[in-house]
């Protein structure tokens, strides 16, 4: 059995390697933490070990070789290079150009904003208040409140001149009564006697109830808006912002796919979020993973937020030259192997990494 199975590697490699012009594999990276860290001369990350895992039990010879994202690109394009490890989302685009081993983990692209001070977000929940639509609610308010208090006036001075009197005293009487029966606070310091009056009140009470509904939907829909606005969890609130990402990488392809005109591009996520840092662009977007590894370790970045914003679905897999399909149907057999092990989630845990 055993001599099969050598027999069985052997010939798997030999194939792998009459597709490969090298003896030694030429395999790329760029650092993406926590999936590809250096650590001094050491180089550890989940897809370093699952690379590792892979090359050992195939036998197979390599060369770890340090690029850029986008030279890393083109060599695959080229045949440059024979493989690159980077956690490389599967896009329509880069399939015409290259082969994908099999998707080892899937995850999605979020947004980074710089965090807002205290001041300003009490100046923001200020502004939620003063805006056109509130002020109109306000000033129907305060039409309604002295409306009904006139009209209250003139329908109890007479038969209850006690409680509503006359002259500009009893005016402010029936304002102050219709204020109170809107707002529902009733001190009962003031009721109507006649029937007309009754009347008045009951649709003061039930229209107010109505009226005071809305005009606090509408305050909280202010402050809702005015939030999104300036601190914001919608996709589409981007879109009219200056918003920076990786060059080349798949969240360009799909934020220009959505239309998205103001796009600054970096050659890293860690240029990317010191450009943020620095108020180069008022929001950063990119692999959800990546991002929250490099604030969480990055003490300077503690100004920055991630939001809980989740776009562009994306699964990450090896990358290898068109001309590598043999090789690449080998590793993404170890892959969906190694997957199925119980080793693969504790990886998974010691880079606090979790699927979706």
């Amino acid at each position: 059995m055993r001599k099969a199975f050598s027999l069985i590697i052997c010939l798997v490699s030999f194939v792998a390697q009459s597709q490969v012009s090298r003896d030694t594999l030429l395999v790329a990276y760029t650092p993406a933490a926590p999936f590809i860290v250096e650590d001094g001369p050491k180089l550890q990350g989940l897809n370093v070990w699952l690379w590792r895992q892979i090359a050992e039990d195939l036998e197979l010879a390599y060369k770890l070789v340090p690029m850029d994202f986008s030279n890393m690109l083109d060599s695959l394009r080229t045949g440059g290079i024979d493989l690159s490890i980077n956690p490389l989302s599967i896009t329509s685009d880069r399939s015409r150009e290259m082969e994908f081993t099999h998707s080892f983990f899937a995850s999605n692209a979020t947004a980074v904003v710089a965090e807002v001070s205290s001041l300003k977000k009490f100046i923001y929940f200020l502004k939620g208040f003063f805006n056109l639509n509130f002020l109109r609610g306000l000033f129907v308010l305060v039409f309604i409140i002295f409306i009904f208090g006139l009209l209250g006036w003139l329908l109890e001075r007479r038969a209850n001149p006690e409680t509503f009197r006359y002259g500009p005293k009893g005016i402010w009487d029936g304002v102050w009564w219709s204020a109170v029966t809107l707002t529902t606070v009733g001190y009962g310091d003031k009721a109507p006697k006649t029937k007309l009056g009754k009347i008045s009140a009951l649709m003061l009470m039930f229209g107010g109830l109505l009226f005071i509904s809305g005009l606090t939907a509408s305050i909280a829909s202010s402050l809702t808006v005015n939030q999104l606005t300036n601190n914001p969890e919608g996709f589409n609130e981007f879109k009219e912002r200056r918003v920076g990402t990786v060059s080349n990488s798949g969240t360009q392809t799909f934020l220009s796919e959505h239309f998205f005109k103001n796009i600054k591009t970096y050659d890293s996520a860690t240029d990317g979020l010191q450009g943020l840092k620095k108020r180069e662009i008022e929001a950063f977007l990119y692999d959800a993973p990546i991002l929250k590894y490099q604030i969480q370790k990055d003490s300077s970045l503690n100004s920055l937020e991630l939001l809980p914003l989740k776009f562009d679905v994306q699964f990450y897999a090896f990358a290898l030259p068109k001309t590598h399909t043999a090789l690449e149907q080998l590793i993404s057999q170890r892959i969906l192997d190694i997957k199925e092990t119980k080793e693969w989630e504790i990886v998974l845990n010691e880079f606090g990494l979790s699927e979706f």
